[in-house]
């Protein structure tokens, strides 16, 4: 209802200026109003006042901000580390004229926000319209960008310059982070990213080395490379966003190495060309040349082996380890130094040292007796390698809306796959170099039931069975062509998008029903007198269908999704061209026209935060309502979550 007065006051105020000035009766000034900017710095719970002051011109006089017609309004168009806490609220006295609220000579405005960051910059338009006894003016501007003070005096400011002396960050370091970063590190090991390295790891250290000495040089290298991988790349970034203070536009760097299709397309090939090689279409090895050669200095051409598996290791599990990462990243542009290289030092060391002790034990299987068994090891992995290596596939798939691999489409293929290894294990399939199967063993047998009894589970996914122990693994739900009985409650539902008419494609899991831009769910949540549900979430995120799966699913967290909150799925890593009005503009100046990038900047400027999943409850007015909660598969922990949230809003 607001914008429509505001719509109405530019027509008809354009209307009046365009018919009197076209008879020689208005000779409106540059300016009805010269505005100034002024701040209240935050107070001690981080509410800050901005003030806008306008000198009226002689002879003229405004509106107030209820006008039915004339209203003067301040609109926000980008809020970087702040949020709304009120309306826009009139500081000096208006009279009556005519049956409207109007002021003389000054009028002063003043907006609460509440800052949320050190480096919290508030951007918006001032709108209004002037009229002199005999005529209106056109409808008028003013543009205005202000970095935000923490609880620090801040200078008035002219129109079109910004308050300056927002406090620097903390110093010292973080131990709990240090601590939380090394049990990160061990504990990544076990994620659905990052478990597929290892048989990709031991494959490549089986081929041993030429001394005890060398395999655990190697192996040591190994650990090294992934330590400097890891901590060498972010201390560049944090050194250069220091130097040029570019911090904001770094995130995005690795999004796209964990979700563009050209990194994800050669994983993907990368693995199925290792499963050729163990089925023995050929081999991976060197020029004899290069090999006689790395004989006498094997320093380095086994080098050179070793830091590409060390790269690659930390380029595929990167979806998995983003979290650490991102939370450095957010510590490092809240004025931290020396903290994130520390922090990212303990991660990647204790990330290392599993697959360190990895890479150092298939060394010793070299004093082992070689046999048929080593080449039973290599075609089983080969298997493995074409199951896992889909999951880039399926990445790339599902973030630029390919529509390759639908659900039941990727689970054939695995079906298929173990299929194949089980009739392996029972030896009625026989590669190059494999010995004939002249009894079935015990092992064979037990691998053989293992497979079979993971291919029968799987079987009920075609027809819609939630699989919840693959969830990390398989495409989401929403993919699902055909559901058995016609639908359920993991069925693909319809969605609601920007502007309602699903123009980007996109759906929320589990029948649930929201929206997939913020400021629209804000507007339903205001609308419907209900919280709002952030989930910051990515196609390629395994941990987030992890979490639909095993935690959204379940009927007292489903209840209170579907029927207390409005729910917002912001999407970081979709490739799609926004439509022109849902382009985003940067606290700089700069345009962002695709939908994840757009929303990994709206979710890092505003909650701190560049990883997924993760899960913010907010009020209708933006507010936070519960600390926000990321990766955590407590069922009972997110009940707490949501029923904190919906308590908190019920008090306010």
């Amino acid at each position: 209802m607001r914008l429509m007065k505001i719509s109405a006051c530019l027509l008809l105020g354009a209307a009046a200026a365009a018919d009197l000035s076209g008879q020689g009766m208005l000779a409106a000034p540059e300016k009805t109003i010269e505005w100034t900017v002024s701040q209240e710095p935050a107070d001690e719970e981080g509410i800050a006042t901005l003030v806008f002051t306008g000198k009226i011109a002689e002879g003229w006089h405004t509106y107030d901000t209820h006008s039915e017609l004339y209203a003067t309004s301040v609109e926000f168009g980008e809020l970087t580390g702040c949020s709304p806490a009120g309306e826009v609220r009139e500081m000096s006295g208006s009279v009556d004229f005519e049956g409207q609220k109007v002021f003389f000579g000054e009028i002063v405005l003043a907006v609460d926000l509440k800052v949320e960051s050190a480096d919290a910059v508030a951007a918006g338009t001032l709108t209004w319209m002037s009229c002199s006894d005999i005529a209106c003016a056109a409808p008028e501007y003013f543009d205005f960008d202000v970095k935000l003070a923490a609880q620090e005096s801040a200078a008035g400011i002219s129109q079109g310059n910004a308050i300056t002396g927002a406090p620097g960050g903390k110093s010292g370091f973080s131990w709990s982070l240090i601590i939380e970063a090394i049990l990160w590190g061990f504990a990544a090991l076990l994620t659905p990213c990052v478990f597929p390295m290892v048989p990709m790891t031991v494959s490549f250290f089986l081929k041993g080395s030429s001394s005890p000495a060398a395999g655990r040089f190697k192996a040591a290298m190994y650990g090294l490379f992934i330590v400097l991988l890891y901590t060498v790349p972010v201390s560049l970034i944090i050194l250069v966003t220091r130097i040029v203070g570019g911090d904001a536009v770094t995130a995005d760097i690795f999004n796209w190495l964990a979700t563009h299709w050209l990194p994800n397309l050669i994983f993907f090939i990368v693995f199925m060309v290792f499963a050729a090689s163990f089925f023995g279409a050929f081999e991976i090895i060197l020029p004899t040349s290069i090999v006689n050669k790395s004989d006498r200095k094997s320093d380095k051409g086994g080098l050179a082996g070793i830091f590409f598996m060390a790269l690659t290791l930390v380029l595929v599990s990167f979806s998995c380890t983003g979290p650490i990462v991102g939370t450095v990243l957010i510590k490092s542009t809240e004025g931290e130094f020396w903290t994130p290289m520390v922090t990212m030092l303990a991660f990647s060391v204790a990330f290392a040292l599993p697959f360190t002790v990895l890479a150092l034990f298939p060394s010793l299987l070299t004093k082992l007796k070689s046999g048929s068994w080593m080449n039973t090891v290599k075609v089983v992995l080969g298997f493995i390698e074409i199951a896992l290596g889909f999951k880039f596939l399926s990445v790339a798939d599902q973030t630029y809306h390919w529509g390759l691999l639908d659900r039941e489409v990727y689970l054939a293929i695995w079906i298929v796959t173990f299929s194949l290894l089980g009739l392996y294990f029972l030896g009625k399939i026989r590669f190059a170099h494999d010995a004939p199967v002249e009894h079935l063993s015990v092992k064979r047998l037990a691998a053989a039931i293992a497979v079979f009894s993971f291919v029968v589970y799987m079987i009920p996914g075609m027809f819609g069975a939630p699989l919840k122990a693959l969830s990390g693994y398989l495409p989401p739900m929403t993919t699902q062509d055909f559901v058995l009985g016609g639908s359920t409650t993991t069925a693909a539902p319809s969605g609601t998008t920007s502007g309602g008419d699903n123009t980007y494609d996109l759906h929320l899991p589990l029948g649930l029903e929201g929206y997939f831009d913020l400021e629209e769910g804000l507007e339903a949540a205001r609308k419907a007198g209900k919280p709002v549900f952030v989930d910051i979430t990515g196609h390629g995120c395994v941990n987030c269908r992890e979490m639909e799966s095993r935690v959204w699913s379940d009927p007292q967290v489903l209840e209170l999704l579907r029927n207390d909150y409005i729910i917002v799925a912001l999407y970081t890593d979709d490739k799609t061209r926004l439509k022109e009005e849902d382009w985003v503009t940067t606290g700089n100046g700069d345009v962002i026209k695709q939908m994840g990038r757009a929303n990994s900047y709206i979710v890092r400027t505003r909650f701190g935060v560049n990883a997924q999943p993760n899960y913010v409850l907010l009020s209708p007015d933006g507010e936070l309502l519960a600390p926000i909660r990321g990766y955590d598969l407590s069922v009972p922990g997110f009940v707490s979550f949501l029923k904190q949230g919906l308590e908190t809003f019920r008090r306010e």
